[in-house]
């Protein structure tokens, strides 16, 4: 019996999945791209990509294209805790490259969060067992970032090398599109949806010691937080509209 073209392209891309060939940042290549290579139509590739969507191979997001299925990481927000312990407890080995290490004047709304205009800057990729999973920036006043070297925020969270008691933290998340260097950064198209989750560290007395911006491909992560029963409300805890 002769194979219909569309199963040849669905059984090489079945081959290909197995291999974990697009498993480094679970994006397959666009319709385009997979037409010009197998020198089919889009039409077929499509047929076959339904196929395999069918068989809980594969998954299609807006703005990404076409996914390798698989279930996001959960972080849990119920309680402040680095990047590394969240990957480590759901089984998930983390590591992080510094892209830059520096003293500098810091935007101004960091400035105005910190009270200071002396700042270290980090800006690092997270990665989770060895691939992009966040790119991550950090200010914190130079007072307390003099005695940190490029080797010890590569090393460990920074979080857990400032010399002060930690009071809390303040979280919020938003939604925004891929530019080109976070683009590049995290292996997803330009444009593609991301998280943007900033977080401002306080000391025990109060005073903000951390400022950092975190950015996730929309499709690798999910936030969790339990919601203990109380006074029943109809809209999300912590609710804020963006002016």
């Amino acid at each position: 019996m002769r194979v219909i073209r569309y199963q040849s392209v669905a059984e090489d891309l079945r081959m290909r999945l197995g291999v974990a060939e697009f498993a480094g940042t679970g994006v397959l290549p666009s319709e385009a791209a997979l037409s010009a290579h197998y020198g089919v139509s889009r039409v077929t590739v499509r047929r076959a990509l339904e196929e395999l969507r069918r068989d809980g191979l594969v998954e299609s997001r807006q703005g990404f294209g076409w996914l390798v299925a698989a279930e996001p990481l959960r972080q849990d927000l119920s309680r402040l805790e680095t990047l590394d312990r969240q990957l480590a407890t759901a089984g998930v080995r983390s590591g992080r490259r510094i892209l830059s290490f520096g003293f500098v004047a810091p935007p101004d709304r960091v400035a105005a969060l910190l009270g200071t205009t002396n700042v270290l800057e980090v800006r690092r990729l997270n990665l989770a067992d060895g691939q992009p999973f966040a790119v991550v920036t950090a200010w914190c006043p130079e007072d307390l970032g003099g005695g940190l070297s490029r080797d010890d925020v590569e090393r460990s969270s920074f979080l857990e090398q400032l010399p002060v008691a930690i009071g809390g933290a303040t979280q919020s998340i938003g939604a925004d599109a891929a530019g080109t260097a976070q683009a590049e950064l995290l292996g997803i198209p330009v444009g593609a949806p991301v998280l943007v989750a900033e977080r401002v560290t306080r000391s025990v007395d109060g005073r903000a010691v951390l400022v950092s911006e975190h950015v996730f491909p929309g499709h690798r992560t999910r936030f969790v937080v339990d919601l203990p029963v109380g006074d029943l409300a109809v809209d999300p805890a912590g609710l804020r509209l963006v002016e």
